[in-house]
């Protein structure tokens, strides 16, 4: 760790309305890290020397309206804290930007690994592997089975009219960050428009649920699952498609974020459909619109994380090659509609 400020935090700011907020919490003075792998939010590690705790706030420049809002995902962790879903503990919430320009808040430093390679997940061994992925889907149906209004989340979102909010809403994030021209990607988002399905009962959705958006413990079990910036109340198969859509993106090998699941003992897009479908009870018979929606949500996500690296307006290395990723992306949400779910699995083959 570093004594000196990395881009985005003050140090002495921070600490400052830390020794404010809560007195007592620093002992010394605080160093700091970026946390190498985030696209979005900007995370920091930071340290009095026998403490961690993590900060997180949005990018340098270029925040899109909507997104990047630590206010709603300091709110659901705190909800959660108490439900079977991992969550870290938040410490501390600041909407006052005149401390560190920007909106932040404070959690605890959950230990773990956010398995991001294959490579890494090969290292462990097939067994381990579809432990962890198991886990993974059945802390996402831990999550879709919590009742919003128990936890306090009852006016988290709306609910009706769910998806076609979400297809406007990840449209005018398309239109906000266009800079070049993306063939196909209209036709992808009115093609998804013309046949929107009937949502199942709601549920909080986590809105970009993979395995390096949660942390791993030594045991393999999961300990954190973290990025809830785009939760909300809304369609829980969302979060399954997403899922399926990173999948199929790694057999493709479009591996753009991540591409764990092309690891051995990973289970297919088939197997991850199915545990779901059976430990949630969901009917899942119209997923392919769902997988094809992820491929545009994708899509428009990576499109404004180019839009800012090209303005040099967001920190951290990995960055130069995601503008290469949007245009397949596009191409593979074209093909995935139309397709039934149970050959969503088969359309594309891992090794």
């Amino acid at each position: 760790m570093s004594n000196e400020d990395p881009p985005g935090l003050d140090l002495n700011r921070l600490r400052g309305h830390l020794d404010r907020e809560l007195p007592g919490l620093v002992t010394a003075p605080l160093s700091a890290e970026v946390v190498k792998g985030g696209r979005s939010n900007l995370t920091y590690v930071v340290s009095d020397g026998t403490n961690r705790w993590v900060v997180r706030r949005p990018p340098l420049g270029h925040v899109l309206p909507t997104a990047h809002d630590m206010k709603r995902e300091h709110r659901v962790m705190s909800a959660l804290g108490d439900t079977a879903v991992p969550v870290p503990a938040t410490l501390l919430l600041c909407e006052d930007e005149s401390v560190l320009g920007a909106q932040f808040y404070v959690m605890e430093y959950v230990p773990g690994t956010p398995y991001r390679a294959r490579e890494e997940l090969a290292a462990l061994g097939p067994g381990r592997t579809r432990a962890i992925a198991d886990e993974l889907i059945d802390t996402l149906v831990e999550l879709h089975a919590v009742d919003p209004a128990t936890v306090g989340l009852a006016d988290f979102g709306r609910p009706e009219g769910f998806l076609e909010r979400q297809l406007r809403r990840w449209k005018k994030q398309l239109d906000a960050s266009r800079s070049r021209d993306l063939p196909g990607i209209d036709t992808l988002h009115d093609r998804l428009a013309a046949r929107v399905p009937e949502s199942p009962a709601p549920a909080i959705v986590h809105g970009d649920y993979r395995l390096d958006n949660v942390l791993v413990g030594d045991d393999y079990r999961i300990k954190a699952v973290l990025d809830w910036e785009m939760s909300t109340i809304g369609d829980p198969l969302t979060d399954l498609a997403l899922l399926v859509a990173y999948a199929e993106r790694d057999a493709l090998d479009l591996q753009i974020v991540s591409n764990v699941s092309s690891a051995p003992g990973y289970p297919g897009t088939d197997e991850v459909i199915s545990r779901y479908a059976r430990l949630s009870g969901r009917d899942v018979s119209t997923l392919d619109w769902y997988v094809g929606f992820a491929f545009f949500k994708l899509a428009v996500i990576l499109e404004g994380i180019h839009y800012r690296f090209s303005h040099g307006q967001t920190v951290g290395e990995g960055f130069d090659d995601i503008g290469a990723g949007v245009p397949p992306l596009v191409a593979h949400g074209n093909s995935v509609l139309g397709q039934d779910v149970h050959t969503l699995g088969r359309s594309v083959r891992k090794n």
